[in-house]
């Protein structure tokens, strides 16, 4: 099939690859020419495991390729996804400005029959303003569909080569042919394309990311209160997530989640409700407590250090908002270095990814290390944000002589404490016992 990708930020240029790599032909559209060019000479904008092989591939093989003009990119196309960004208002409502401006260029320049994806998370009853806008100008038919994407950020390729599930929303026959054959080769393995109307697909996205974002924040008012009373959150967590009513995943406590996705996601259905007439008294604590969990850390720190961290140097281990990204939006590390910076303390930061992108955002103001160890170099104390594969099974040894104190804050819960006493650091983690240096 031809297809058109609109917008080639994370989900559209995942989107549009991965396509390419069961045949399609896919030109992705973008207005910023620089970033065209690049893409154009082999060069991925973003960092996600895998998704270099499959992009340089499918471009050498002429089923990938990239512009700048809109109207020559969906002249043949038979399916246009819109992939355009939904940022939060100052209201916390999704920005549609982007998809309903696209929407209108398309209603003047398609000539045939088109489906048009929203690809992007978007509020109900955002596919009838897409529809109403396309049909402000359109003089041929055309389908609005909504199918929402399900790509975890360090896995979204096989998120989308191989999806647990794919939900379309629309009440077109037409439409509901032509994307069952798209999406075959994905699900030959029997995972289902479920579909449904266009309001209940949109919905669907929010509900699933608002409760997975509620799920990881009731973990982590459990580990709070295990702090208050003695218990362990890890062996409350096993406890809770052998009930298989349950599951065993998103238990995991720590220092509150970011992302591009759960808390513009959450922000955006609360809003929706206000709209609605609906109070999600659920998502508004749920936002509450996660912005609270995100500097956890700090009274912890400041408890050890009696309240005075001014002139320490603190080594800071992970920047990005999860690891196998280097996406740093709504990331705790950044919160933490705030208030670190604030308390009159110093930073060296190391993160495999994400530093380019934080010194982009915060210039001098800490140092940027070459390593993990080199981060830790004459540093007081260290804190983890992150919970990359590569900070999980460290050299202690070198850590101890790297380390003035051997004191680590760990808001992601690395290590065992038996390890921690074995080793003698001061650790002080999220909903467990404090280990405390001999």
């Amino acid at each position: 099939m031809k297809i058109a990708v609109v917008g080639t930020g994370y989900v559209g240029l995942v989107t549009g690859t991965c396509l390419a790599e069961t045949g399609n032909g896919v030109i992705c559209v973008d207005i910023d020419k620089n970033k065209v060019e690049k893409m154009k000479n082999g060069i991925v904008p973003i960092y996600e495991p895998h998704l270099d092989v499959i992009f340089e591939r499918n471009i050498k093989q002429n089923r990938l390729s990239f512009t700048t003009d809109l109207e020559s990119a969906v002249k043949d196309a038979t399916i246009i996804f819109l992939a355009l960004p939904t940022p939060p208002g100052e209201d916390g409502s999704a920005d549609l400005s982007y998809v309903i401006e696209v929407a209108e260029q398309l209603g003047k320049i398609i000539t045939d029959y088109k489906v048009i994806i929203d690809k992007s998370t978007v509020p109900v009853g955002t596919a009838e303003k897409v529809h109403a806008a396309v049909a402000k100008n359109a003089k041929v038919d055309f389908d609005i569909v909504s199918n929402p994407e399900f790509l975890r950020e360090g896995f979204a390729v096989d998120d989308f080569l191989k999806p647990d599930r794919v939900v379309i929303g629309t009440t077109s026959t037409r439409a509901k042919d032509l994307l069952t054959e798209l999406y075959k080769p994905y699900v030959r393995q029997g995972n289902p394309i479920i579909f449904m109307d266009e309001k209940s697909a949109e919905l669907t996205k929010y509900a699933a990311n608002a409760f997975l974002a509620t799920k990881i924040t009731f973990m982590n008012e459990i580990a709070n209160f295990c702090e208050k009373v003695g218990a362990d959150v890890d062996a409350v967590r096993v406890g809770i997530g052998s009930d298989t009513r349950i599951g065993k995943r998103f238990l995991f406590p720590g220092i509150g989640y970011g992302g591009s996705c759960f808390p513009k996601d959450v922000q955006a259905l609360a809003k929706s409700g206000i709209e609605a007439g609906y109070d999600f008294k659920i998502l508004e604590s749920v936002m509450k407590v996660n912005q609270d969990q995100k500097t956890a850390l700090i009274p912890k720190i400041l408890e050890h250090y009696n309240g005075d961290i001014k002139g320490k140097k603190i080594a800071l281990w992970g920047l990005a908002f999860k690891p196998d990204t280097d996406d740093i939006r709504e990331a705790p590390a950044l919160y933490l270095i705030e208030e670190l910076l604030a308390a009159g303390a110093t930073i060296s930061a190391y993160d495999p990814e994400a530093m380019s992108n934080v010194q982009e955002l915060v210039g001098n103001k800490i140092n940027f290390a070459l390593s993990a160890y080199d981060a830790c170099k004459d540093a007081d104390f260290l804190v983890i944000a992150t919970e990359w594969s590569v900070f999980r099974t460290p050299d202690f040894s070198k850590l101890k002589e790297k380390l003035n104190d051997l004191v680590i804050f760990d808001g992601r819960n690395l290590y065992d404490l038996p390890m921690m006493e074995k080793e003698n650091f001061t650790y002080v983690s999220i909903g467990r016992n404090k280990v405390t240096a001999k």
